[in-house]
């Protein structure tokens, strides 16, 4: 079943380390299984306050997004975002067909 990475970005605090931190996931992106469906579109907030920018990431299982999360090369990279942004990131089981 398909699982879903939801970043939201509530305050940046250091763009540069933002930008080393999408450097540095992108192609590690690429080698997954993950599709990213939405980063930082335009939104229409229906209810509580407005985050800065939301990323949503689709993983084939949870287990495939939690690995990835886990896994080395993006812990070295999720660093940078620690220290560039805050956010709020959450994992979620999708319902398929």
């Amino acid at each position: 079943m398909s699982a879903y990475a939801i970043f939201i970005r509530e305050r940046t605090r250091n763009p540069g380390e933002l930008r080393t931190y999408a450097d540095m996931v992108s192609p590690l992106l690429n080698i997954t299984e993950a599709t990213v469906l939405s980063a930082y579109g335009p939104q229409d907030v229906l209810e509580g306050p407005s985050p800065e920018g939301v990323v949503i990431v689709r993983f084939p299982t949870i287990e495939a997004g939690r690995a990835f999360y886990d896994s080395a090369e993006y812990r070295a990279a999720v660093q940078h975002r620690f220290l560039g942004a805050d956010y709020r990131s959450i994992l979620v089981q999708g319902i398929d067909d």
